[in-house]
């Protein structure tokens, strides 16, 4: 079956949502407040947003993708794409773990139907409430997740993996993971394969622990993954044609969306602490104003930039062949980078706007936290190995010759 055949009609969609009650935004309303509530101790003490993720359940949230017919909402790319950036404006660790969790989501929902173990976890992610872990990091590939180290033993109708997992986020709270390895011992590190799997399918041993700058909340601790399960684990298609497709559009767009929620939360504080200046001054701007300036444009330009690809996207999401392009890769592909020097430049200036009142840890208009939490943006997966990887096919990739090319 393929993407289309898979996915409900908006309007069908759309009618089974309606029924339900709360809309999704109020629903994202509920969590962010939590979120919002929580998010300097989670912040403080690295630990995961417990108090957050309650709501998110009691709401819905985790499982709003699902279609319908397996008792989720049927969301689409907009509708995720706006939760996580009315969670990044409250709580960036609730944000990244949501947009990472949803893109796991994807991987099952747009390449599990007619699969019944995929089609189970759907289920138990739409009523349970399931929370998805990722484990794509792997020993010292680091971000290239398109080599992999451990393989899939294979055994009868079952199969094993033992994986160095460097880094999987929030690991230890979740309720399933979704991961990668090469398909067979004999293949080659990039001949790969995704499995979903049940809290009971794996065991992890933490190996290392997670002291780091910012996105403290998302518990992106090191483990030894021990993997013994049955084979419907395994996605039957390659994992090329599910990262093309899925992986990368949903992941890109949902950690930009949370990214800008980031950098709004801070162009936010930025403007109130322009608009108190200006009433205890007789209306004179005080004088750093140029730089909320700044950051008003440069925040326009990220929500614009990931809303042209989340449009870009929407379009030919059911279309292999348009999602395999040259042009589309690279765009949806070099939006990561794009986005994320857009939100550390928009929260910089927003800093700049409220000078000391900002960069201090004690105040309302504090932006440490923003900061230090958007700075993580141009290093997961750095920004650096995207660019030389995306070097040959920008290359190729021809120039507009219109604007609306």
């Amino acid at each position: 079956m393929n993407v289309r055949e898979a996915v409900l009609t908006v309007d069908e969609t759309q009618a089974s949502f309606l029924e339900q009650g709360p809309s999704l935004i109020e629903r994202a309303v509920r969590t962010a407040a939590a979120a919002a509530a929580d998010a300097d101790a989670v912040d403080r003490d690295a630990r995961f947003p417990h108090k957050a993720f309650e709501v998110a359940r009691e709401q819905k949230l985790l499982g709003v993708m699902i279609p319908v017919e397996f008792g989720g909402f049927g969301a689409s790319i907009h509708d995720v794409t706006d939760i996580c950036y009315t969670l990044g404006r409250a709580c960036a660790s609730t944000a990244m773990i949501y947009a990472m969790h949803q893109t796991k989501v994807a991987c099952v929902v747009r390449h599990g139907h007619g699969i019944p173990w995929m089609e189970t976890m759907m289920r138990r992610v739409a009523r349970d409430q399931w929370l998805l872990a990722s484990s794509t990091t792997e020993g010292q590939n680091g971000g290239n997740i398109r080599a992999s180290a451990a393989a899939v033993d294979h055994a009868g109708d079952t199969v094993s993996l033992m994986r160095d997992a460097t880094v999987i986020s929030y690991g230890a709270e979740a309720d399933g993971l979704v991961t990668i390895a090469r398909r067979a011992t004999d293949a080659a590190a990039s001949d790969q394969v995704l499995l979903a799997l049940a809290k009971d399918d794996y065991s992890l041993k933490q190996t290392q622990g997670w002291e780091t700058l910012g996105m403290r909340g998302t518990c992106s601790t090191g483990f030894e993954l021990k993997v013994d399960c049955p084979a419907d684990r395994v996605f039957p298609e390659a994992y090329d044609k599910i990262h093309a497709q899925t992986m990368t559009p949903f992941a890109h767009l949902c950690w930009s969306s949370a990214w800008a929620g980031i950098a709004a939360a801070a162009v936010t504080r930025a403007q109130a602490f322009i608009r108190k200046a200006a009433r205890t001054s007789g209306g004179q701007m005080p004088p750093a104003a140029a730089h909320f300036t700044a950051a008003k444009m440069s925040l326009a330009k990220l929500r614009a930039l990931i809303s042209a690809n989340i449009d870009a996207f929407s379009r030919v999401e059911h279309d292999e062949r348009a999602l395999g392009s040259l042009d589309f890769q690279s765009s949806i592909t070099l939006l990561k980078v794009q986005a994320s020097e857009l939100a550390v430049e928009t929260v910089m200036h927003a800093m700049r706007t409220a000078g000391l009142s900002g960069y201090r840890n004690d105040g309302e208009f504090t932006m440490g936290r923003h900061l230090r939490d958007v700075l993580s943006s141009p290093i997961m997966i750095n920004n650096d190995r995207i660019l030389a990887n995306a070097a040959t096919s920008t290359l190729m990739s021809g120039v507009p010759s219109s604007l609306h090319d």
